[in-house]
């Protein structure tokens, strides 16, 4: 003959089991592998491609061109260069659809500035300037023939005007007549000119 557990036993037991598993449940989701998982949630979260912050993403260096020394396919003073999304990141373009990186796919292209240049190089400008300035070489060379033509027939203006165009050239403030940039190593010395238009942020000045 089978033994028969009681009815109420039975309950006691199945009650007990519930509080056991929400027990269980509640110090997983508060203890160090309920925030490990939270964190990983978060982690993975959903974002756009364009709202990536610093240090989710790293972008590779422009790829140089060594007859301009300017960023590869620079057109209108801008190039492009790609850029990665960190591991365990899922961005969404602007067409709603979602990738998840792995750290080795192409996220956006990130603009950065170049300059035009048209096969004017700086150095054989400055050295123009120092060796043949008094013959107006430089300034045949930058494509200013009439003052070139002046310097010739002056022996540079008695030296004076030879002495005044090495030191803008040198400074870069005389540059190609056609308005292009020197070609400057891109990672040599440049000058950048500073300028101040209605863009421009002005920082209150306070006076003591």
């Amino acid at each position: 003959m089978a033994a028969t557990w009681p009815s109420g036993l039975v309950a006691t037991e199945a009650v007990a089991a519930q509080l056991l598993g929400v027990l269980w449940f509640v110090s997983v989701t508060t203890g160090p592998w309920g925030a490990a998982a939270i964190a990983a949630a978060s982690s993975e979260e959903t974002i756009k491609c364009e709202d990536l912050k610093l240090g989710q993403y790293i972008c590779k260096d422009p790829k140089i061109n060594d007859a301009t020394q300017e960023p590869v396919n620079c057109t209108n003073y801008t190039a492009h260069v790609p850029c990665f999304p960190a591991p365990n990141i899922t961005c969404k373009d602007f067409g709603g659809n979602e990738t998840h990186f792995t750290g080795n796919e192409v996220g956006f292209l990130k603009p950065v500035s170049c300059r035009n240049v048209n096969g004017y190089s700086y150095k054989v400008a400055v050295a123009l300037s120092l060796f043949l300035g008094w013959l107006g070489a430089d300034r045949f060379y930058l494509g200013y023939p009439a003052l070139g033509l002046l310097k010739f027939c002056t022996v540079g203006f008695c030296g004076i005007g030879s002495l005044i165009d090495f030191i803008l050239i040198s400074m870069q403030i005389v540059g190609p007549s056609d308005g292009s940039s020197y070609i400057i190593d891109y990672y040599g010395t440049r000058l950048t000119r500073l300028s101040i238009t209605n863009e421009t942020f002005r920082k209150t000045q306070l006076y003591p």
